[in-house]
């Protein structure tokens, strides 16, 4: 679904992403929805912005699709609004259309998952980044992203993370190399806070995080990162991306093949508390 606004000549245009995309339709619908909302309460633009402290421009380009709304913009604008929930309960797809468009599929069986495995070896893992982590990478980004697309997709990531707390607890597992930890992304301090983070999720009774040590030598692993999730409906599928370009993986025989890498990678890898070890000492280094 394509966004429509008006153009200063007076036609209507598609509103676009970076990148030259239609804006997502999430967005649109959401903006369609407040709109209505903000007539039935007799509202102008200027009045609900006032109302719920954000500015006339910000309540203009959130109706319009141009802009996502934020978990707080959704609180204030649902109180205010007396909306009883309905526009919380599009928060959600409204922050998944601040991914990147080849990531949206798979966010969505992210996000229902009942266990999910992650092998990384260059980066640390989105689920358990921090938010200067996530913000260092986005910046990094070639073409360069506009400060406005960095947070949203910093906001994106970080909204992710609800899966680690999610009731039911969904089981989760990641194997990072080494070399990805010891790779700085950001300053100094940045990399202490991510080592930080990284113990702190590990201590959660869902979640166990697995170095494979450097010098290793040849693993399953070498081929790149992988995914492995398991739906409600007890189905597995696999992930992997590259350069920009995100695949779910369906076929049983090769996700099956992805389930017997991750066993190897697993019985290769330091066990969780000589992970936990390495990474305490990593932080004291620093």
């Amino acid at each position: 679904m394509s966004t429509v606004r008006e153009t200063r000549g007076g036609r209507a245009g598609k509103a676009k992403e970076e990148g030259g995309g239609d804006l997502p339709g999430a967005w649109a619908a959401y903006g369609r929805l407040l709109q209505h909302l903000r007539k039935r309460a007799g509202l102008n633009q200027q009045q609900l912005g006032e109302a719920i402290d954000y500015s006339l421009e910000q309540v203009d380009s959130v109706e319009q699709g141009r802009r996502p709304a934020k978990a707080a913009f959704t609180r204030a604008a649902d109180r205010v609004l007396e909306a009883g929930g309905v526009l919380e309960v599009l928060q959600d797809e409204v922050d998944r259309a601040k991914l990147p468009r080849f990531f949206r599929n798979f966010a969505v069986i992210e996000a229902e998952a009942v266990s999910r495995f992650d092998y990384e070896p260059q980066l640390v893992p989105g689920l358990l980044q921090t938010e200067e982590y996530a913000r260092a990478l986005f910046a990094g980004h070639c073409p360069p992203l506009s400060e406005e697309v960095i947070d949203q997709r910093t906001e994106a990531r970080l909204s992710r993370q609800k899966l680690l707390t999610r009731v039911p607890l969904a089981e989760l597992s990641f194997i990072i190399n080494e070399e990805a930890l010891r790779d700085p992304v950001g300053s100094p301090e940045v990399m202490r806070a991510q080592w930080q983070q990284l113990l702190r999720m590990a201590a959660l009774r869902n979640v166990e995080v697995q170095v494979m040590p450097a010098m290793r030598g040849f693993h399953p692993g070498k081929n790149g990162p992988f995914v492995v999730v398991e739906t409600r409906e007890h189905k597995h599928l696999g992930y992997f991306e590259s350069q920009g370009v995100g695949c779910v993986v369906s076929e049983p025989a090769e996700v099956s093949t992805f389930a017997l890498r991750y066993g190897k990678l697993r019985s290769q890898a330091l066990n969780v508390e000589e992970s936990a070890r390495l990474i305490e000492r990593m932080v004291g280094e620093t």
